[in-house]
């Protein structure tokens, strides 16, 4: 428990007879990067605001502990502990940059001194000095993004909840607050992300968490859940149609193609199968023209369990399987 940024155990909210947590189990290691992947409408929003201390937990729900503080007994030291980024922009466009920036020190009650230093060293960290007397309303989305960020640091939190937080960029600003998350996790941050942009999960998550219909579907590593998922492979291409059929005769195990003289084989993507098939065909004398490598995405891992797609059961952390 000592090394968990937030552990919050047999986590429920309901909403009328709408079950949205089901009694969900998350730990945080500190220094992560924790996402909560899922759908619109799984929960992921609910989770942020409880853990947050925006909302209580529902009825029989059990301990929660955000920075070591327990939030039935001692909120407001775990709000002390933390920051927030909602999925809708906390900036006001009718100030600028750096009143928004003075605004949000004041209301940590720091010195003005204090608070004007702050502003201005997180103003050029996150390439917002140029326009920090400009109106916000006048900020690109990614601008304005960032500065919510900036905003959020502006009290030093050591957790930060970033929900959504790309939702809207455009491919450049997401992957410069991709950059600005792995920097915060460098300097000691936790960083609780939730998000429905699988490529950004796979990025930046050190753990993923799948939420589905009020509960965790799958947790572990990118390369643990995208081992849930069948259907990786090898596919050799061949140009020779004699090397092909001399393949074909080797690798019984394969699917062939004759009309494009491809044989496709079931694989891990491992070194070690990709040697073992490899070995039969030098074995045979068989070279290969082409030879690629399929393994299952956050993608296929997503549709599968939030899909009709049957996968493997699975509510805990997966084992970790040797590659």
């Amino acid at each position: 428990m000592t090394n968990l940024a937030i552990a919050a155990n047999g986590l429920r909210k309901s909403y009328g007879d709408k079950n949205v947590l089901d009694g969900i189990d998350i730990a945080v290691p500190r220094g992560t990067v924790f996402s909560l992947l899922g759908p619109n409408g799984a929960g992921k929003t609910t989770a942020v605001k409880i853990l947050s201390t925006l909302v209580p937990p529902g009825p029989g729900s059990g301990e929660i502990r955000v920075g070591g503080h327990d939030l039935a007994t001692d909120p407001q030291a775990a709000r002390a502990a933390i920051g927030v980024t909602g999925q809708f922009s906390a900036v006001d466009g009718l100030i600028t940059g750096e009143e928004n920036m003075l605004l949000m020190a004041d209301l940590h009650h720091l010195p003005k001194a204090e608070g004007r230093r702050v502003a201005t060293e997180l103003l050029e960290r996150f390439d917002l000095t140029d326009a920090a007397k400009k109106p916000a309303s006048a900020y690109s989305g990614g601008m304005k993004r960032r500065l919510d960020i900036a905003m959020t640091l502006v009290g030093d939190p050591r957790i930060i909840f970033l929900d959504e937080p790309t939702t809207g960029l455009d491919p450049r600003s997401r992957h410069t607050m991709w950059g600005i998350i792995r920097t915060l996790v460098t300097t000691g941050v936790t960083v609780f992300l939730t998000t429905q942009y699988l490529e950004e999960a796979d990025q930046l998550a050190d753990r993923i968490a799948v939420l589905h219909n009020g509960r965790i579907a799958a947790e572990g590593t990118a390369d643990e859940l995208k081992r849930l998922v069948p259907g990786g492979h090898v596919r050799l291409r061949f140009t020779d149609p004699t090397s092909y059929r001399n393949a074909a005769a080797t690798l019984t195990d394969a699917a062939p193609d004759d009309e494009a003289l491809t044989l496709q084989l079931p694989s891990d993507g491992s070194q070690r199968d990709l040697r073992t098939i490899l070995d039969r065909l030098d074995t045979a004398g068989i070279d290969a023209d082409e030879l690629t490598v399929h393994t299952p995405d956050l993608d296929d891992v997503f549709f599968a369990l939030t899909g009709s797609t049957t996968v493997p059961a699975q509510t805990r952390q997966p084992k970790e399987t040797a590659r």
